[in-house]
């Protein structure tokens, strides 16, 4: 499985990207540090995976999604923010994310939600 992550704070990318790489064999395709760049990186990778802040400079991770839902149909989004995913949940949805994760929680909760809405065979 093929993953961009955009996300403003590159303590956040990079820890993402090695907890991932340490527990999976999917790859990362791109990084984005705003919303702007999020969007170029997706329509010129195509990926099939989409983790997105949800507060970013210039476009917010929620009009990304409402973008990519029409532009990247096939990428599955995940929002990842500090606000409560429950309460999110249905505005990331009507947006077009597939599910939201709590910052606080990645180390435990990001594998498991990925893992829900994306199921991709022989993965680990």
């Amino acid at each position: 499985m093929r993953i961009l992550i955009a996300d403003d704070n590159e303590w956040v990318r990079q820890a993402v990207i090695r907890m991932i790489s340490s527990k999976t064999n999917w790859t990362f395709c791109g990084e984005a540090a705003d919303g702007t760049e999020a969007l170029k990186k997706a329509r010129i990778f195509l990926p099939d995976l989409i983790l997105i802040d949800i507060n970013m400079p210039g476009i917010n991770g929620l009009e990304v999604s409402r973008v990519l839902r029409q532009e990247v149909p096939t990428a599955t989004i995940v929002i990842m923010s500090q606000h409560d995913p429950a309460r999110l949940l249905p505005v990331a949805i009507e947006a077009g994310a597939h599910a939201c994760v709590d910052k606080s929680c990645l180390a435990s909760d990001l594998l498991p939600t990925i893992k829900c809405v994306r199921p991709v065979a022989g993965d680990s």
